[in-house]
Order: structure tokens, then C-alpha cells, then sequence
């Protein structure tokens, strides 16, 4: 497995399609053969990129769809949550099933791109430091 497998599987996960981005950076960081630092940074980055091209399928999807039409009530959780928490809601995108519904829920509600990114970055690459400092 290389950075770059690293990378598509950090980018995948973060996307509507499952991955174990997870697996592969500890794999790598145990392996040894890159820095952790190193890698630690380009999941962040891949889980990022995923994360926000959920981002824009949210905000391209309520220029479409009213939000009732899309998701039945019990559906709406990601929603209700982003709109209570703002985009430090998505501080929290890293975690499993619902990460991806906030990324989707913060572009439906049109946060801000920019503090959605870095609240994104922020939350993706604490959990990814967490990985690598158990495989270190």
C-alpha cells in the first residue's frame, strides 16, 4: 500500500461509498516507511476532499429538492443537528454513518464553505492523529 492508496482510500471513505481509511493508516504508520506526519496529513486531506464533495452534493441538492420531499422525518436528525450547532457540528464528520449525513446537511444549509472546511479538517485530522499515535 502506498500514500497514494492512502489517499483514494481517505477520500472514498469520506464519501456515500464505505472505506476503512482507517485500517490502511495504521498499516502504513506501523509499516514505518513514511513519517507519520506525513500521513496523518494526506488522510487528512483525502478524508477532507471526500467530506466536502458531500458538502456540494448537499448544497447542490436543496437548490432542487425542499428538504421534505428529500428525507422522510426520522432521516432529518443530520439536519436538525447541523442547524442547532452550526458548522461546529461537523467537527464531528469523522464519525461512522452519521459523518457523511452532517458533511451533506451543512452544504444543504449553506454554511459557510470556508469555516465548513476547516471545521471538516479539523475534526478528521484529530482522529487520524489519535490512529497514528496507537500505531506508532
Amino acid at each position: 500500500m502506498s500514500v497514494w492508496g492512502l489517499f483514494f482510500s481517505s477520500f472514498i471513505a469520506s464519501t456515500i461509498f464505505p472505506g476503512g481509511s482507517e485500517a490502511v493508516l495504521a498499516y502504513l504508520v506501523a509499516e514505518g516507511s513514511n513519517p507519520a506526519t506525513q500521513l496523518v496529513a494526506v488522510a487528512s486531506f483525502g478524508n477532507t476532499l471526500g467530506a466536502l464533495t458531500t458538502w456540494f452534493l448537499g448544497y447542490l441538492t436543496a437548490k432542487k429538492y425542499p428538504l421534505q420531499q428529500l428525507l422522510p422525518g426520522k432521516k432529518q436528525q443530520a439536519i436538525a443537528s447541523v442547524r442547532r450547532w452550526g458548522r461546529w457540528a461537523l467537527l464531528f464528520s469523522w464519525l461512522p454513518v452519521v459523518g457523511d449525513g452532517l458533511c451533506f446537511a451543512g452544504g444543504w444549509l449553506r454554511l459557510p464553505l470556508w469555516t465548513s472546511t476547516l471545521a471538516i479538517l479539523l475534526g478528521k485530522t484529530a482522529r487520524y492523529v489519535m490512529i497514528a499515535i496507537l500505531f506508532v
